[in-house]
């Protein structure tokens, strides 16, 4: 489909067809490796509520801290890759991914319950950032060594994603009541296999660089706009963990936005840039934020049918995993705008028929959704690149990077608040007198809301009383998922409208780059 940039052809010249082969599988063993993690962590965040009572929304603030940092570090890495090198920021990576396991498997001997929650908060943070260093590395390099065929290839890499999540689902439902000490153990064995992979791979250099884009050059297509999104992500997420007040918070915003339109002379980036850089938002949240909770979410319905709910996330990760390997064949059929718009319209409707579904149409709505959300994030980076390959690292990186703070700092944590804020809702309307009972103020990123307290209904006297309660989460955990069907729409229209735009001016080319 895409023909690619010449200067690209330059810098993977000098690799054999099979070092090149070869490194693309270690980018693919090693992103493996991250989804296995990012679905051991999702499928035991019940069993960790569970057994150290945690609060919907905290539940969702430890996923959350499994992305939001994720996000951080793509953009961080994306700054320097290229300086510092690929193979140390690959062994930084690898060095997170075992101080994660190691670090929540030791989380409950911490003390306090306070303790404990914030040393599963610390694992979590460092298994983001091993995810978001090795993010960093591939998408660049993938896209470096195969120029002609960006989106082939990403998507290609990034069915390493699904298939992490079916290798870990599999592996955490097959062990079943086994500690879950045991099931985050499990994550050391891909972690060794990308860590022996790497070794002794030689890296090549990226286009932008070939081409003689300066750096300056690249920050300015990223632009201060977008510098601006990012800044506000990461500052609203990190003033609220550490309690900063709103004027230190929206300080470092400010100083971190002026700092980077001084260095870039405030060019607000490519238009186009920051409308994906916006599409990318609704886009994470779809696919990861769902991934995230959907073990919870569908629980009720598959316990009624004697499954797990991690089949369903195992399922449509399945799916994702074989479309995305059948790539090449697909890509060359419709333009990458084209694939967006139809992914969006699948994802809209299996999510809104995944939220009202029950018995065995649980199965074609978890399809439907499985085939729609496919080629989301392949398709977006890849859309990314051949647009913007000055941008270098920074651009393909960034836009990921973006998605991923949208979903970590509100995304995932806006399931949970959803689910919680139904819940006490319904209750206070139909049991005023439980409702009193049970009912406290909690945090999020937006502020103090009320919810159920866990430990409250647990101290309910009357069993009836905690049976009541627990119907009504189960409604509002379905909810959530009717909720975000709003995202896949929204994009659908953004995708339409950019089909449209590029027809104006002939169609969809990518943007080629020449050598230095």
């Amino acid at each position: 489909m895409s023909e690619g940039s010449t200067a690209a052809a330059s810098a993977v010249g000098e690799l054999p067809e099979g070092q090149r082969k070869l490194l693309f599988w270690a980018c693919f063993a090693a992103l493996v490796a991250t989804s296995f993690c990012f679905v051991t962590r999702s499928m035991l965040i019940g069993t960790w509520g569970t057994e150290f009572g945690w609060t919907e929304t905290q539940k969702g603030q430890i996923l959350g801290v499994g992305l939001w940092p994720f996000s951080i570090s793509i953009i961080l890495f994306s700054l320097v890759v290229d300086r510092i090198g690929y193979g140390t920021a690959m062994a930084f990576a690898f060095i997170c991914h075992v101080l994660f396991a190691v670090v929540t498997i030791m989380a409950p001997t911490m003390g306090s319950a306070q303790s404990v929650y914030m040393a599963f908060y610390f694992g979590s943070l460092l298994g983001a950032l091993a995810a978001g260093t090795v993010e960093a590395v591939i998408n660049p390099v993938v896209a470096t060594l195969f120029p002609r065929e960006k989106v082939k290839w990403l998507s290609i890499l990034h069915a390493g994603w699904p298939g992490g999540l079916v290798l870990g689902g599999i592996l955490n439902i097959g062990l079943g009541d086994a500690s879950w000490k045991v099931k985050i153990g499990l994550i050391l064995i891909p972690t060794i296999v990308y860590g022996v992979f790497m070794l002794g791979r030689k890296f090549p250099i990226h286009e932008r660089v070939a081409a003689g884009v300066s750096y300056r050059d690249m920050l300015r297509e990223f632009g201060v706009i977008s510098a601006l999104i990012v800044s506000f992500l990461v500052f609203k997420e990190i003033g609220r963990v550490f309690s900063f007040p709103e004027a230190v918070t929206w300080t470092l915003i400010i100083v971190a936005t002026l700092a980077f339109g001084v260095a870039t002379g405030f060019a607000p980036g490519r238009g186009l840039f920051i409308i994906l850089v916006l599409i990318m938002m609704p886009l994470a949240t779809t696919e990861l934020g769902t991934d995230t909770w959907v073990t919870d979410l569908m629980g009720p319905e598959m316990e009624k049918l004697g499954v797990q709910a991690g089949w369903i996330l195992v399922y449509t990760s399945l799916i994702m995993m074989i479309l995305r390997f059948l790539a090449g064949s697909i890509v060359h059929r419709l333009s990458p705008l084209g694939l967006l718009s139809i992914a969006a319209a699948l994802a809209m409707i299996g999510l809104f028929f995944l939220s009202s579904a029950v018995g065995a149409a649980i199965l074609v709505a978890a399809t439907i959704y499985g085939v729609g959300k496919t080629f989301f994030w392949p398709a977006m980076l890849g859309v990314v690149s051949e647009q913007f390959p000055r941008g270098g690292a920074l651009t393909i990186n960034g836009v990921s990077g973006i998605g991923m703070l949208a979903v970590g700092t509100v995304g995932a944590v806006f399931l949970g608040y959803i689910q919680d804020t139904s819940v006490n809702g319904k209750l206070k309307a139909e049991n005023a007198a439980i409702h009193q009972q049970v009912a406290d103020q909690k945090q999020w990123v937006f502020g103090q809301y009320e919810a159920v307290d866990p430990a409250k209904v647990e101290a309910l006297p009357n069993q009836a009383d905690k049976d009541e309660v627990k119907k009504l989460s189960d409604e509002g955990k379905k909810e959530a998922l009717k909720a975000v069907a709003i995202f896949p729409a929204i994009m659908l229209v953004a995708y339409l409208l950019l089909m449209g735009y590029f027809k104006s001016k002939g169609g969809y080319k990518p943007v080629l780059l020449t050598e230095s």
